[in-house]
C-alpha cells in the first residue's frame, strides 16, 4: 500500500490560529466529498475552535491513568480500524503518556500514513529540535517535548499559518488564548513583541530553507543547470590578492540593496597554484566575510573560471561580483582573463566587473608554465615552419657554410624546445637536419653526405636539439609539480584554519571537503574490533546517492569516503593528503583524550593529600569537643547542675553531628574523585526528595515555592537530596540574615536542554552577600570557604560534593547573581524518558511550608 499524505500547519507560537486553520481545511476537505475524521484536537478552550469541531466525525479519544490521573490520547487502533481517507492529529510533536503503543505522537501518525490515511496535524517552531537552544535564547523558556527536524522535513506540504506580533498580543489580550489570570504574565514574558517578532523571523527562514532545498532537489532531478533566481545569492570570486577585500565590500552593498539574501565568499585554487596568492590576505578576508555574515570556501580547479561558475550554479547564484583583470588593457584583450571568460560564460547569471587599485596595471599573479595541448600544437606548428624560415634566410645570405647554417637552425630548434616541449622539438631537429643537409651539406641539393666532418655536426647538432627539449620537458613538468604541491599544500592549511574555529575539528575539516572537492558529502569510517563493519565517525554534508563515491584508505581500519561525484585523477593526491590530515586529527583526539585521563588522575592524588590533611586538621577540632565533654561528665567528685549537664551534652550532640558531616562530605569526595560513584538513575520527584533533605535544618528558614504538575528527572534519589541538603545547608551558614526559596525558573520548575536533551531546573535563592563572580568556579572547588567565615564550620567540602553528585548524574549545578544582591544555586537534571506534567502530590508541609 503507498504512503499517504501528511501535511504539517506550522506556527511561530501558540495561538497563531494552528489547529483553526487545520480545522477549516478539513470543513474544505469535507465538503469536496471527502471522509475526514477528528482523531485528537485540542481547542485547548477557546470557543471559535471548539465550533469548527460540530460537522466533522470525532473519534473519541483513548483515557489512560497515569500516576492516580486520567490523561486523554489519540486512540491509534479506533482511527486504524475506522480507515478515513483523512484524519486531523494535532500537536505533531507531543510525548504520549506511558501506557501507550508509541513514545511520540509524530510515530502514532507514522503509523497512520504507512496504513493509506492520510494525516493533517500541528506544529509549533519551539517544537523543532535544531531550533530548540536559539528558541530558549530568546525567550527564556525551554521545551521538553521537541521533534526532529529531518522527521518534520518528509511532510509532502508544510503550510505556514502567521500573524502579525500586534495582532496575537491583541488576541492574547481579548481572551483568546489563555484565561483572564495567565493574560498578565503571558504579556510580560513569553508574548513580548520581541520574542513574538524573532520567533516569526525563525519560522519564515526555516521554512524558506526547506523551500530552498526542495528547489534545489528539484533542479537536481531535472538536471536543470540554469539559476534560478528565486532567492538573492551572490557569490564572490577571490583570487588571494589584497584586492578582495573591496569585492566582499561591494558585494555586501549590492545586497542590501534587496530584502535578505546570502553572501558565499568563493576562493578558487588552481591545481598549478598562483604564485602572488597572500595567505594573510585570505585570511582577512575570510574574517571580513564572517563578521558580513556570509561564508567563505575554498575550491580546487584547473580552470578558475570554470570552477567558479560551477561553484554558483551549484549553490544557484543570482549574482557573481569579480574584480576587473590585473594585466594591462592590451594584454587583458589579448589574452582574456578570468572575469572575462566568467562573463562569457555566465548565462543567466548577472556579472559585476568591480575596479579596484590594482585593476590594469600589469601586475597579475604569473602561474608556471604548462605544457598543455595547444602549447604543444604551436611547438608541432613551429617544428615545421620555424627550420624553412631560417633555411630561407640563410638563403637570401650571400655566403654561409654549414657551421652558421648548423647554428642558425639550432637556435631555431632551441626555440621549438622552449614553446613545444619534447616531441615538437625532435621533430624539429630531424627537420632542421634536413634542410642543412639538402641546402649546405655537400654535395648540394642531396642528402648525401661525402664528408665524415659533416656527419658528425649534424649528429652534434641533433643531440644538442634533442637534449634541450628534454630538459624544458623535465623544467615544466617539475615546475607544474612544485606548483601542485604548493597549492596542496596552501588548501590543507586552509582547510586546517577552517577546522580549528569549529568545535569538531574532524567534522570542520570534512566541512572544508565538502567545498573543496565539491562533492555532496563527506563521511569517515572506522572498523574498530568489536564492531561488525564500518561504523561512522562523522560526516559533513547532505545525504548523497551511493554510486559516485570516491574512496580513500588512511589505514587499516579507518577510510575517508566522498559522495555525489567522481573526482579526477589531479585530484587524488590532495585527497590523500588530506585523509593523512584528518588521520593527525583523530591521533590529536586519542592524545586529548590520554591527557584528560592523566590530569583526572592527577586531580585525585591531590585530592587524596587534601583529604589527609583535613583528617589530621579539621577533624580535631568536633572530636576534642566530644573529649572535653565526655571527660568533664566523667570526672569523679564534681557534681554538675542539670543546665550544666545539658550544656555538655548539648555539645557532645553537636560535635557528633559535625563529625558525621565531616566524615560524610569526605567519604563522598574520596568517592567522587576515585571515579567510584555509581548513581542508580530512575525516575524521582523534587517533591520526594526536598522534604528529606531539609530535615536539618531550622524550621521557617527555607521556603519550598514549586509548581505543582512536575516531570521526573532522570537521578539518583539519595544523592540529589544530598546535593540538595548541601546547598541549602551551605546558605543558611553563609546567609545567615536571608530567607532562602527553592523555586524553579521563573517562579515555577521550567524545562531546558542539558546536552541536547529535555532537562528540568531547580534553583536556590539566597539573599545574602553573595559570591564575588572570579571566585564562582573556585567555590566548587575542594576545601573552599568564604572568607569571613572560621575553619571551625567545615572543611568546604559541600558544594564540592553536591556538584560531583551532580555531574554524576549527567546533570550540572552552576551558581547565578540573585537579582538584588545573593546567590543562585541551579540544580539541572535530564527529564526522565517519557516524562510528563504529572498530577500534582498531595499538599503536605515541607519544613512547615506548604507548596504553593
Amino acid at each position: 500500500m503507498a504512503r499517504a499524505t501528511l501535511r504539517i500547519f506550522l506556527g511561530a507560537a501558540p495561538g497563531v490560529g494552528k489547529t483553526y486553520a487545520m480545522l477549516e481545511e478539513a470543513h474544505r476537505l469535507l465538503g469536496r466529498g471527502e471522509d475526514v475524521v477528528v482523531a485528537f484536537a485540542m481547542h485547548h478552550g477557546r470557543a471559535d475552535t471548539r465550533a469548527l469541531t460540530q460537522g466533522l466525525e470525532v473519534i473519541p479519544t483513548r483515557s489512560i491513568d497515569y500516576r492516580g490521573s486520567s490523561f486523554e490520547e489519540l486512540d491509534l487502533d479506533a482511527v486504524l480500524e475506522r480507515r478515513p481517507h483523512t484524519a486531523i492529529v494535532d500537536e505533531y510533536a507531543h510525548t504520549n503518556i506511558p501506557g501507550s503503543r508509541n513514545h511520540k505522537r509524530w510515530e502514532d501518525i507514522e503509523e497512520l500514513l504507512e496504513a493509506g490515511i492520510d494525516v493533517l496535524s500541528t506544529v509549533n517552531v519551539q517544537h523543532l529540535a535544531s531550533l530548540g537552544d536559539v528558541v530558549s535564547a530568546i525567550t527564556d523558556v525551554h521545551q521538553a517535548e521537541t521533534v526532529p527536524d529531518d522527521i518534520v522535513r518528509r511532510a509532502d506540504q508544510i503550510h505556514l499559518v502567521d500573524i502579525s506580533p500586534e495582532l496575537l498580543r491583541q488576541r492574547l489580550g481579548d481572551g483568546k488564548i489563555y484565561v483572564a489570570d495567565k493574560i498578565d504574565a503571558a504579556l510580560s514574558n513569553y508574548f513580548r513583541v520581541g520574542n513574538l517578532t524573532a520567533l516569526r523571523e525563525l519560522a519564515l527562514l526555516w521554512l524558506a530553507d526547506r523551500v530552498d532545498e526542495g528547489l534545489a532537489r528539484y533542479r537536481e532531478e531535472n538536471q536543470i543547470e540554469e539559476s534560478w533566481p528565486a532567492r538573492e545569492r551572490i557569490v564572490i570570486g577571490l583570487t588571494g590578492g589584497p584586492e578582495g577585500e573591496v569585492l566582499i565590500r561591494r558585494a555586501a552593498r549590492i545586497l542590501k540593496r534587496v530584502n535578505g539574501g546570502d553572501l558565499l565568499a568563493v576562493h578558487v585554487r588552481a591545481a598549478d597554484g598562483v604564485a602572488a596568492e597572500s595567505p594573510q590576505a585570505l585570511e582577512a578576508q575570510r574574517t571580513l566575510i564572517r563578521d558580513l555574515g556570509g561564508s567563505y570556501h575554498i575550491v580546487a580547479g584547473e580552470d578558475p573560471a570554470k570552477a567558479l561558475l560551477d561553484f554558483a550554479r551549484s549553490v544557484n547564484a543570482t549574482q557573481i561580483v569579480v574584480g576587473v583583470s590585473r594585466r594591462k588593457a592590451l594584454a587583458g584583450r589579448l589574452t582574456g582573463g578570468v572575469g572575462n571568460k566568467v562573463v562569457r560564460d555566465s548565462g543567466d547569471i548577472d556579472v559585476h566587473m568591480v575596479s579596484h587599485p590594482l585593476g590594469g596595471r600589469g601586475k597579475e599573479p604569473s602561474r608556471p608554465r604548462d605544457l598543455g595541448r595547444v602549447r604543444v600544437m604551436v611547438g608541432f606548428a613551429m617544428a615545421l615552419l620555424v627550420p624553412v624560415l631560417l633555411q630561407l634566410l640563410l638563403a637570401a645570405s650571400p655566403s654561409h657554410n654549414i657551421a652558421t647554417a648548423v647554428l642558425v637552425q639550432l637556435s631555431g630548434s632551441v626555440a621549438v624546445a622552449l614553446v613545444g616541449g619534447l616531441w615538437p622539438a625532435l621533430l624539429g631537429a630531424l627537420w632542421s637536419s634536413a634542410l642543412v643537409n639538402f641546402f649546405s651539406v655537400p654535395p648540394l641539393g642531396t642528402l648525401t653526405i661525402s664528408d665524415p666532418q659533416n656527419l658528425l655536426a649534424l649528429l652534434v647538432f641533433a643531440g644538442v636539439s634533442s637534449a634541450v627539449a628534454v630538459v624544458v620537458d623535465l623544467s615544466a613538468r617539475r615546475s607544474k609539480e612544485a606548483a601542485r604541491a604548493r597549492s596542496e599544500a596552501a588548501t590543507l592549511g586552509d582547510l586546517t584554519r577552517g577546522a580549528t574555529t569549529a568545535e569538531d575539528t574532524v567534522v570542520g575539516l570534512l566541512e572544508q571537503a565538502v567545498d573543496v572537492f565539491q562533492v555532496r558529502r563527506a563521511a569517515l569510517y572506522d572498523s574498530t574490533p568489536g564492531h561488525a563493519g564500518w561504523r561512522l565517525v562523522a560526516a559533513a554534508g547532505d545525504e548523497a546517492p551511493d554510486d559516485n563515491e570516491n574512496i580513500e584508505l588512511i589505514d587499516a581500519t579507518t577510510r575517508l569516503v566522498l559522495t555525489g561525484r567522481v573526482l579526477p585523477a589531479s585530484d587524488r593526491r590532495l585527497l590523500g593528503a588530506f585523509g593523512s590530515h584528518l588521520s593527525a586529527q583523530l591521533e590529536r583526539r586519542q592524545l586529548a583524550a590520554s591527557r584528560r585521563e592523566v590530569m583526572r588522575l592527577a586531580e585525585s592524588n591531590t585530592m587524596r593529600t587534601s583529604i589527609l590533611r583535613a583528617v589530621s586538621h579539621d577533624l580535631r577540632t568536633p572530636l576534642a569537643g566530644i573529649k572535653l565533654a565526655v571527660g568533664g561528665l566523667r570526672q569523679p567528685g564534681i557534681h554538675y547542675t542539670e543546665q550544666e549537664e545539658q550544656e555538655l551534652l548539648s555539645t557532645i550532640d553537636e560535635c557528633s553531628d559535625r563529625l558525621d558531616v565531616l566524615v560524610g562530605n569526605l567519604l563522598d569526595m574520596s568517592r567522587i574523585t576515585s571515579d567510584s560513584v555509581n548513581a542508580l538513575i530512575k525516575p524521582v520527584r523534587w517533591f520526594d526528595v526536598i522534604p528529606a533533605a531539609l530535615h536539618g535544618v531550622p524550621a521557617g528558614r527555607v521556603r519550598v515555592d514549586l509548581l505543582p504538575n512536575m516531570p521526573e528527572v532522570d537521578a539518583d534519589a539519595g544523592m540529589l537530596e544530598r546535593v540538595v541538603a548541601n546547598i541549602v545547608e551551605n546558605a543558611v551558614k553563609y546567609a545567615p540574615n536571608s530567607d532562602i526559596v527553592i523555586v524553579g525558573a521563573a517562579g515555577g520548575l521550567s524545562t531546558t536542554t542539558l546536552a541536547g536533551q529535555p532537562a528540568s531546573e531547580l534553583r536556590i535563592i539566597d539573599h545574602g552577600q553573595g559570591v564575588p563572580a572570579a571566585s564562582v568556579l573556585q567555590m566548587f572547588q575542594p576545601f573552599q570557604r568564604l572568607d569571613d567565615v572560621p575553619a571551625a564550620t567545615g572543611v568546604g567540602l559541600g558544594l564540592a560534593v553536591a556538584k560531583g553528585f551532580t555531574e554524576a548524574m549527567g546533570g550540572t549545578l552552576t551558581a547565578e547573581e540573585t537579582p538584588g544582591g545573593g546567590l543562585t544555586m541551579v540544580i539541572r537534571l535530564p527529564l526522565s524518558t517519557g516524562a510528563h506534567s504529572l498530577p500534582s502530590p498531595e499538599k503536605h508541609p515541607v519544613n512547615g511550608i506548604r507548596h504553593e
